[in-house]
């Protein structure tokens, strides 16, 4: 990996405190490569040989399942995927494919292990990770498990508009297929919960939605930090 690419890299919680040689020993055996959309970086099921660092563009994980597949997150600039794996030396859980064009660094995964057994600060960095996203699953397995299709859309609609300035008014950052599959619906069904939330003051066109009543909304939804706060 170019040292251009270094201090990019380092921006990322998990290498930001870690001892600056062994950083770059273990830059130095990475790459960065840019990738066209709709391209697989990884197959579930295959071997972690790689951690990947996403420094521009976006990407889809998802699964598939007896001729089903379903969209599981979508990951942006800068942040990694998928750290569990590595640090496991596990197969994937997760394909991963490119949904515009994107530049990914990608750090072998034994490299990343070695530096593990060394560098508390940097092992600390990993678990620290390793523990949010644990609890972000968790939340997202309570959202799916506590709430129906409708409080779902609702409460994804609040977030992203609190992400996105809180006017009440944003493009959905993805088509709604893949929006349908994140909440655990088919995309007839998120046609209906839309048509259904119109009712408290929600307002779809195209990729376009408007919250016209965002006091009305979250009296349906009732937002919870325990489910919805994946910052913490």
């Amino acid at each position: 990996m170019p040292e251009s690419y270094f201090p990019e890299v380092r921006t990322l919680r998990l290498f930001s405190e870690m001892d600056a040689d062994r950083f770059r020993n273990l830059m130095r055996g990475s790459y960065v490569q840019n990738f066209p959309p709709q391209i697989e970086l990884i197959n579930e099921g295959d071997p972690s040989d790689f951690l990947h660092v996403i420094l521009s563009g976006s990407v889809e994980l998802f699964s598939s399942w007896n001729g089903r597949e379903t969209s599981m997150a979508t990951v942006r600039p800068i942040s990694t995927f998928i750290l569990a794996a590595t640090i496991r030396d596990a197969p994937y859980l997760m394909s991963a494919r490119t949904l515009e064009k994107s530049r990914i660094a990608l750090i072998p995964s034994q490299d990343v292990r070695d530096i593990f057994d060394k560098d508390a600060i940097f092992a600390r960095a990993i678990v620290t990770e390793l523990a949010q996203c644990y609890r972000s699953v968790v939340k997202s397995h309570k959202d799916l498990k506590l709430r129906t299709s409708l409080e779902r859309l609702a409460n994804y609609l609040l977030r992203h508009d609190s992400l996105t300035g809180g006017t009440g008014q944003f493009d959905l950052p993805f088509e709604k297929r893949r929006l349908a599959a994140l909440l655990g619906m088919t995309p007839e069904n998120l046609s209906r919960a839309f048509k259904s939330l119109q009712s408290y003051g929600v307002k779809v066109d195209g990729n376009v939605v408007e919250i016209g009543d965002p006091a009305t909304l979250e009296a349906f939804a009732k937002p919870d930090p325990l489910i919805d706060d994946f910052s913490s």
